[in-house]
């Protein structure tokens, strides 16, 4: 009898994957174009009515139509925020949870269409803690996730550990038995498992006595986002600045415009009104003036994706300058990789420190782990992997694919489950 139809979602707080069988093997469906992975981000699209993803959600953005951007659609998972509506700017309103099942159902549809089927049974991937010292909060978000892959028309759902299936994939390729920690850095948490592998353990369909410990931290690429932001660009608009009587001006609208989900939450007509009033606690007025073409422009998203891409090319190339042009005529400011290393700093000694948690208990000394496997799109910040692999100095660093290799060994984790 043929297994029905299967798949495997990786649904991340930055970018999306989903594995599909073909033959013997486990592929990459296509999601957007030819491309294997999207970004995760929704945008209702109000001049026109529409609902786009990915690279197109952005696109359109980053354009000017009117609408609301969704990302980092993970990160709120097991928070009070998940079961509120948000405005979609055109008088509607929209609950969080039920934007993680429209992107889901995207995410569905793209493997059906690939396919040539109907789909609803899954394996979708978790990280170790979506919230970080909270069980009750924890198991909310996966029932969460659980109800959105629900309401998308999947009626069998599994969930694997995401470095637990990077460590699947890590292992399609070894020739004998090793001992890995497995670096899962992605855009909302850092997740390591430490992992026995090998060909013969492959062959087992139940690895849960080959998982020695797993732990992680809320602490990821979002992160270094808003520190970049915060400390490089909304300087600027007056952050940390002081009033007259030498007092810093309240950061709370700073904050805010550096988070995702919460930057929406400034445009209303009672803050922005309350931020006009407040041009007198500015000695240097043109940061109030800054602030409110911001706010008044909308321009919140367009800050954090300049302080990505800050964070990005100077990851690339040492250095980077992020233009602001459209906050103020020849506005630019100069970041280099000492900047983002000591921005970063706290974020990458919390990292750090949960790596060589795993490993304390898991009972294991750190000289007796072979691996380091690598994988999440901010293992691209090399000095991220640089401080992991001084924790870990007799460990052989392995980078997988920063952006599939979750979604293959989620793909073979499915295989396993299902065929």
């Amino acid at each position: 009898m043929q297994a029905k139809p299967y798949c495997a979602i990786d649904f991340g707080t930055s970018n999306s994957a989903v594995a599909l069988p073909r033959g013997e093997a486990m592929i990459l469906a296509p999601v957007e174009g030819a491309h294997t992975t999207l970004p995760t981000a929704v945008f209702f699209n109000t001049d026109e009515h529409t609902r786009v993803y990915g690279r197109a959600a952005l696109a359109e953005y980053i354009d000017g139509f009117d609408g609301r951007l969704m990302r980092s659609l993970k990160s709120i998972l097991g928070s009070s925020l998940a079961e509120t509506a948000t405005d979609l700017g055109d008088g509607s309103a929209i609950k969080y949870t039920e934007v993680i099942a429209i992107f889901v159902a995207f995410l569905k549809r793209q493997a059906e269409a690939c396919a040539g089927v109907a789909i609803e049974r899954a394996v979708l991937g978790r990280p170790v803690f979506f919230v970080d010292d909270d069980a009750h909060a924890d198991a909310l978000a996966e029932r969460q996730l659980a109800a959105a892959a629900q309401a998308a028309g999947l009626k069998e759902i599994h969930f694997q550990y995401e470095p637990i299936a990077a460590a699947f994939d890590y292992e399609s390729r070894l020739s004998a038995e090793a001992l890995v920690l497995v670096a899962d850095i992605g855009g909302g948490t850092s997740d390591f498992s430490l992992v026995r592998v090998g060909p013969e353990r492959m062959r087992r369909i139940e690895r849960k006595d080959d998982v020695l410990a797993h732990h992680g931290v809320h602490v990821a690429g979002t992160d270094f986002d808003r520190r970049v932001e915060l400390d490089a660009i909304l300087p600027e608009l007056g952050y940390r600045s002081l009033d007259p009587e030498g007092r810093e001006v309240p950061n709370r609208i700073y904050f805010d415009l550096a988070t995702w989900h919460l930057i929406n939450t400034v445009y209303s007509g009672k803050r922005v009104g309350e931020l006009a009033l407040m041009r007198h606690l500015y000695r240097d007025v043109r940061h109030h003036e800054r602030l409110m073409r911001v706010v008044e422009r909308r321009l919140g998203h367009a800050l954090a994706a300049r302080a990505e891409e800050a964070k990005i090319g100077v990851a690339a190339g040492g250095e980077t300058s992020i233009d602001l042009d459209d906050v103020e005529a020849d506005l630019r400011v100069a970041f280099d990789d000492a900047q983002l290393i000591e921005t970063g700093a706290e974020e990458t000694r919390r990292i750090a420190e949960a790596a060589r948690e795993t490993v304390r208990v898991a009972g294991v000394a750190p000289s007796s782990v072979d691996a380091l496997y690598f994988t999440g799109g901010s293992t691209g910040l090399h000095f991220l992997t640089n401080a992991l692999r001084e924790a870990f100095p007799e460990a052989r660093p392995v980078f997988g694919d920063r952006l599939a290799s979750v979604a293959a060994g989620l793909g073979i984790h499915a295989q396993r489950l299902f065929a």
